[in-house]
């Protein structure tokens, strides 16, 4: 049996766990007491004191400074976002195509919206070169490299895959890219608040995440690292108030970016989201980003292994270094799969016909055991090898 003080000590801050087998963090952090609590403050201060400008900003810069704790960085190297879009569409507005460096290299695995922002600017020169992940889901360090070259601009990587949760090395394809004038953007959404992220030590250019998954929040904000020692000549097109030099300056007659990251920033923040979200992650920083990634790899290691012996078709790569949270299993149909469990109680997702398993800091072996249960009832479902 697997050693579960972590989940011990802190199931009770999520009531859904006493209802359900909650395995969906990839899509949704389960809701604590925490972050309840947070939107009741929100709440209560409208009531207290009808508007409180300085403290909502106050909140914003909490958040900054949270957010980069989380990930080794200084707390103006963070903009607070409305969403993973759009602090990358943001970034795009920044970025010049009609140079020499014209080109955006990235990869099959990622998430649809990066892909979509990056082709949205093709109207302005960029030229899009995707590399192909191998057959087991991996990225070839290779294949990868022989893609970066005098015209990229850009790598934009993720770091867990959303549909299969493969992981990318992204030590190895920061030295590359950067060795060949490239710069780094690394989309942690599937990784941030499970896996240990140190933006400094990788010495990545960008790093964009969402506050529902794993950082147990929900949706409404996000952030946007710009490492300040290599990114400052970037300055978007895309903007508002809150990127300003002086946000309270009300001028309309000039364009005077914020030097630091806020210049990625826009209008208004989501207050109420604002809450939610440095209550979720200053949770998680609590829990322990690292006891939670050790936890997770021991219940999936195992999954993986029990998976296989029902003879399944597990597509996350099986080395622990080649994987994030997440674990995905082909399904003959995933969407059917996903029901099936949810009638047993147990609250998974799936993509591109994947079933998709996402443990987090508060699951338990149980949890995992009730799941193989219900799978090998329902093995129907779910492609053999």
């Amino acid at each position: 049996m697997l050693q579960e003080t972590l989940p011990d000590r802190l199931r009770h801050r999520f009531p859904v766990l006493d209802r359900l087998t909650y395995l969906n963090s990839c899509s949704q952090g389960a809701l604590s007491d925490a972050v309840r609590t947070a939107y009741n403050d929100y709440l209560a201060s409208l009531e207290r004191e009808g508007s409180a400008w300085d403290h909502w900003v106050a909140c914003t810069e909490r958040l900054r400074a949270a957010y980069a704790r989380l990930l080794n960085v200084d707390a103006d190297e963070i903009a607070v976002t409305t969403s993973t879009s759009a602090g990358l569409n943001a970034l795009a507005s920044a970025m010049d195509f009609t140079g020499p460096r014209d080109t955006i290299v990235a990869t099959d695995l990622e998430f649809p919206t990066v892909g979509q922002i990056w082709h949205a600017h093709e109207r302005h020169g960029a030229r899009i070169v995707h590399v192909p992940a191998e057959p087991d889901n991996t990225m070839s360090l290779e294949r990868l490299a022989s893609a970066i070259d005098e015209r990229t601009a850009l790598v934009s990587v993720t770091h867990v895959c959303f549909r299969n949760g493969s992981r990318l090395d992204l030590e190895a394809i920061t030295r590359i890219a950067h060795e060949r004038g490239a710069l780094v953007l690394v989309d942690a959404y599937q990784s941030a608040g499970a896996l240990p992220i140190d933006a400094r030590a990788l010495g990545v250019d960008f790093v964009v995440g969402g506050a529902l998954k794993y950082l147990l929040a929900s949706p409404g904000v996000a952030y946007l690292y710009a490492n300040s020692a290599t990114t400052s000549h970037l300055v978007p097109l895309a903007t508002g108030w809150f990127a300003d030099s002086d946000v309270f300056a009300m001028r309309i007659d000039r364009y005077a970016p914020s030097r630091s990251a806020r210049r990625f920033e826009a209008g208004t923040p989501p207050i109420p989201a604002v809450y939610a979200a440095y209550a979720g992650v200053e949770l998680m920083l609590e829990i322990g980003v690292e006891a939670t990634a050790a936890h997770v790899e021991r219940l999936n290691s195992w999954l993986i292994d029990e998976l296989e012996t029902m003879g399944t078709h597990v597509v996350t790569p099986k080395s622990p270094a080649c994987r994030g949270p997440l674990v995905a299993v082909r399904s003959v149909d995933a969407e059917a799969l996903v029901a099936r469990l949810s009638k047993d109680g147990i609250v998974t997702s799936s993509r591109d016909n994947n079933l998709r398993i996402a443990a987090h800091c508060y699951n338990t072996t149980d949890d995992i055991e009730r799941l193989l249960t219900s799978l090998r009832r329902n093995v129907d479902l779910m492609r053999a090898n």
